[in-house]
């Protein structure tokens, strides 16, 4: 065998051998990601997840309002929690005045409440 012959004898060897655990390794590699898709398949179904369902624009809408209206409730629950306090150290009209701002506020936490609770 020349050495020319000898080379490229060689060479294709090689090639032929990175080919061999080329695709043996694309072929584990693929197994073991068909295994994951699988397992990830499951829990999905497990969970009540679908792949194709996707939020229409009123429930993205519904939502948004849902999380704003969470927001809303936490901001009037502090105010209403500093009120109370204002309330403990006030007298005369000014407790009055309290009353009557916590007596409205009340009356949006429930609504917002309600909202809340129908979504």
């Amino acid at each position: 065998m020349k050495k020319s012959e000898l080379k490229s004898f060689i060479k294709e060897e090689i090639k032929s051998i990175l080919r061999e655990e080329s695709t043996e390794q694309s072929i584990e590699q693929t197994k073991e990601l068909t295994k994951a898709i699988q397992d990830l398949k499951k829990a999905k179904e497990e969970a009540g997840l679908s792949e194709e369902e996707e939020p229409s624009s009123d429930e993205l809408k519904s939502t948004m309002g849902l999380a704003k209206a969470k927001e809303e409730l936490a901001l009037l629950t502090r105010e209403m929690k500093s009120l109370a306090r204002k309330y403990k150290e006030a007298e005369g009209e000014e407790k009055a005045n309290i009353v009557a701002d916590l007596k409205e506020k009340t009356k949006l936490k429930k609504e917002l409440e309600a909202i809340i609770d129908k979504a």
